[in-house]
C-alpha cells in the first residue's frame, strides 16, 4: 500500500529580491496548509542566521543559517510536520542543494516576483523610519533580481505584484500541488 501523499515529508523555499513578500506569503502558505489540517511549519530564514558576529567571508552568514537549519527542520519533521515552508533566498544552484541538504527532504523552490516600482514601495514602507537601512535594501532590491535572473534556482515563479498576500499563497499552493 502507497503512504498517503500528504504524510510524505516535502519542503518549499519561497525566495525572491528583498521586499518582494516572501516571509507574508510563506506564513499565509502556513496558514493555508493549516486550515486544510496538514501538518506544517514555517520558517523565516533570516532569523536563523541573525547573530554577530559572523564568519569570515560569510557577510550573509549562511553557514550559521544552514546549522540552525538542519536543527530546526529536523525537531519539525520528527514533531510531525510533513510540510516545511521557508522563506529566504538561494542566490544559486549550490545554494539551493545545501538547503535540501539542510532540511533532508525533497526541496522545490517557488520565486517570488513582483515589479520594482512595487518593491520600490514596500520597502520604502518597511524601512521608511531608517534611511540607511532603505537605501541598502534599495539597491540591493535590483542587484538581488538579477542575480536570480540569472540563477535560475526556481521550478516555478508567482507573480505577487498586484495579487493579495492569501492570493499569492494560494498561487503558490496551487503550482507547488500541495492543495
Amino acid at each position: 500500500m502507497l503512504p498517503d501523499a500528504r504524510s510524505v515529508p516535502r519542503a518549499l523555499l519561497i525566495t525572491g529580491t528583498v521586499g518582494v513578500g516572501k516571509t507574508s506569503v510563506a506564513d499565509a502558505v502556513g496558514a493555508l496548509l493549516t486550515d486544510a489540517g496538514i501538518p506544517n511549519a514555517v520558517m523565516d530564514l533570516d532569523r536563523l542566521c541573525q547573530s554577530w558576529p559572523v564568519s569570515a567571508g560569510d557577510s550573509f552568514n549562511f553557514d550559521m543559517l544552514l546549522r540552525n537549519l538542519r536543527c530546526v527542520a529536523g525537531n519539525y519533521l520528527d514533531a510531525g510536520a510533513t510540510r516545511l515552508v521557508l522563506a529566504g533566498v538561494a542566490e544559486s544552484r549550490a545554494e539551493r542543494k545545501r538547503y535540501q541538504e539542510a532540511v533532508g527532504t525533497d526541496l522545490v523552490v517557488c520565486r517570488l516576483r513582483a515589479h520594482l516600482p512595487t518593491v520600490r514601495q514596500r520597502l520604502a514602507h518597511r524601512h521608511g523610519d531608517d534611511r540607511s537601512a532603505l537605501r541598502w535594501h534599495l539597491n540591493r532590491a535590483g542587484e538581488l533580481d538579477r542575480i536570480l535572473d540569472q540563477a535560475r534556482v526556481e521550478d516555478f515563479a508567482v507573480d505577487a505584484t498586484d495579487s493579495s498576500v492569501t492570493a499569492t499563497a494560494a498561487a503558490v499552493l496551487r503550482a507547488v500541488g500541495w492543495r
